[in-house]
């Protein structure tokens, strides 16, 4: 799809390529140590996904973490359905809608995973849903993209980059297991 497809479709148009497919998997493997690091190891620990990006990007970190570990890491998903408040003028509340994590979190250190953190309404949305489930020991943030905007006290205990951005800026994360391309780009409207 050329760039001019890609502006009537969507009203964006791509300003700048953040990360190449190097680049993701390179940042996702310093990610995987920070997080063994800070959690003196893989005993107790636990990834949770937040639908739809966050969750490959937990299950690419999982198996770094089992290769560096040589230890396998219980990897989950939480489904939040909500509207692109990206996307948004309005930013809608983001729903909740329960699923199965798969494993218990009970007292574990987890570490809850998405692709951008912008607003901070989407992790405090899935913060409601992962308590639904149990009582973690500590919940961690780790997202792939920060791009600023927040408007709730939500900061990620491990990032990827760093991104400044407008408010008439997005930040698109491809990635191959849900859009067969793999790279982040920053596109305006």
């Amino acid at each position: 799809m050329n760039t001019k497809t890609s502006l009537r479709k969507t009203g964006l148009r791509q300003k700048a390529q953040l990360m190449s497919a190097s680049e993701i998997e390179r940042t996702l493997v310093r990610l995987a140590y920070e997080i063994v690091e800070k959690n003196g190891g893989v005993d107790g620990l636990g990834l949770v996904g937040i639908r739809r990006r966050g969750v490959p990007i937990a299950e690419r970190l999982g198996k770094i973490i089992a290769r560096i570990e040589n230890a396998e890491v219980p990897v989950g998903t939480l489904d939040i359905t909500f509207y692109r408040d990206d996307l948004s003028t309005l930013g809608p509340k983001p729903v909740v809608h329960e699923g199965e994590i798969g494993f218990s979190i009970e007292d574990k250190n987890i570490v809850l995973v998405d692709d951008v953190l912008f607003t901070g309404r989407t992790t405090r949305a899935a913060l409601d849903a992962l308590f639904s489930h149990g009582r973690p020991r500590r919940v961690q943030l780790c997202v792939l993209i920060d791009r600023g905007h927040r408007e709730l006290p939500v900061e990620a205990s491990f990032v990827g980059r760093n991104v400044q951005t407008t408010m008439n800026e997005v930040i698109e994360v491809k990635l191959t297991e849900i859009d067969d391309a793999e790279k982040v780009l920053l596109m305006e409207k």
